[in-house]
């Protein structure tokens, strides 16, 4: 029984080694590798993603991240909050850079903030 428990293990492990280069992953990380979210926005769209790339994705500020993973770490959020604030953070983000693009590529707005400006010094 020893024997075959302590091949078994081997067995586990070789098979883990060969996944992945890195330390044994911990169950918390898995969850949020394997747990994916269909994104509607950005880059992301049309897509099913996981919660652990869009952690990791340019949308999320690192101090973030790290505040996200340590709540779930110590089980202060679940993995569906985790999910949700996200999910919320990388639309919201994304729906603010969508907004500043289409801002920017308004020569309209451009033109009435500084035709109000002309007009305002011209009262003067």
């Amino acid at each position: 029984l020893i024997a075959v428990k302590t091949s078994d293990k081997d067995t586990v492990s070789a098979a883990g080694e060969k996944d992945a280069d890195s330390p044994k992953e911990e169950p918390w990380e898995t969850a949020l590798k394997t747990t994916v979210i269909d994104m509607e926005v950005g880059e992301f769209q049309g897509h099913k993603v996981s919660v652990w790339d869009l952690l990791h994705s340019k949308y999320i500020p690192e101090e973030n991240r790290k505040e996200l993973l340590e709540l779930y770490q110590a089980g202060e959020l679940t993995l569906d909050q985790v999910k949700t604030v996200v999910s919320t953070i990388v639309t919201k983000a994304e729906a603010a850079r969508a907004e500043q693009l289409a801002n920017a590529s308004s020569p309209r707005a451009e033109s009435t903030v500084a035709e109000a400006e002309h007009t305002h010094l011209q009262e003067d």
